[in-house]
């Protein structure tokens, strides 16, 4: 069989749909290793528990959708319009409503009207309103993207890079307390992921975003046929995803600003 060119792979992602966050478009062409702690399992389990949840930057809803017992009121955010509808059409079957809110904006709910927060990638956390939005006692989980993540993709197309400046846990730390909550688990991992083919990496860059934040096939098209050549030459091209998980808790004895 021929090899396909890097016009027609090229082609081919450029075409598929990348509405909400699910990857199954890149079985068989790319893969990731998954963290060591099993976020969605952990979300399944805090969910059991929970009288009422809030899942913030849902995406399409996917790790809500294969909660096993959902909380008596479940609801999500979601601030990029093309995820909306398959947000809810996901999590109709598990009770829960979505909505659509502004990027950065005001979470639209009371205070402490939570007793559980998760998110799984977050665009940008406002550790103000979750801790606002959080019963005390109440629980935030957060799965996050770490600092540099991607970074050899990110220079195979836009060539070297100063240091990171944001996503470091350092800060997403230093803001959760800011916030007044507690920091009470912390965990990082550095993660391979394996792209087979120039399709793949082209249909990944155009649903994570940030990694290349302006990219655009047309403007990019000569670093991509070096890419598909040096895939081509050397089999796959490996990149490292990072990523760190994050629970905070909003205490019992003082209100979420930290006064006493």
């Amino acid at each position: 069989m021929a090899e396909r060119s890097a016009a027609e792979l090229i082609a081919e992602a450029t075409a598929a749909p990348v509405d909400g966050w699910g990857f199954g478009w890149l079985d068989g062409r790319a893969t990731e290793e998954r963290p060591p702690w099993g976020y969605a399992r952990q979300v399944a389990d805090r969910m059991a528990t929970a009288g009422a949840a809030l899942d913030i930057d849902t995406g399409g809803g996917e790790v809500l959708a294969e909660v096993p017992q959902p909380p008596a009121l479940l609801v999500a955010t979601e601030a990029w319009p093309p995820n909306v509808g398959v947000a809810r059409r996901t999590l109709r079957r598990v009770g829960g409503r979505v909505v659509q809110v502004g990027p950065g904006s005001r979470l639209p709910f009371r205070d402490a009207a939570f007793d559980l927060v998760t998110s799984r990638h977050p665009v940008d956390t406002g550790w103000a309103e979750v801790a606002r939005v959080l019963r005390p006692g109440g629980c935030y989980l957060s799965q996050q993207i770490g600092a540099g993540t991607m970074r050899e993709l990110s220079e195979a197309v836009l060539g070297p890079l100063p240091p990171p400046a944001t996503r470091h846990t350092a800060q997403a730390v230093a803001a959760a307390r800011a916030a007044g909550l507690d920091v009470v688990r912390l965990e990082r991992a550095t993660l391979r992921a394996v792209f087979h083919d120039i399709g793949a990496v082209v249909w990944f860059l155009r649903k994570v975003v940030w990694t290349v934040p302006d990219f655009d096939v047309d403007r990019y098209r000569p670093q991509l046929e070096r890419l598909h050549t040096r895939i081509r030459a050397e089999g796959v091209f490996v990149a490292h995803s990072r990523r760190f998980l994050i629970e905070a808790v909003r205490p019992t004895t003082r209100d979420a600003s930290g006064s006493a």
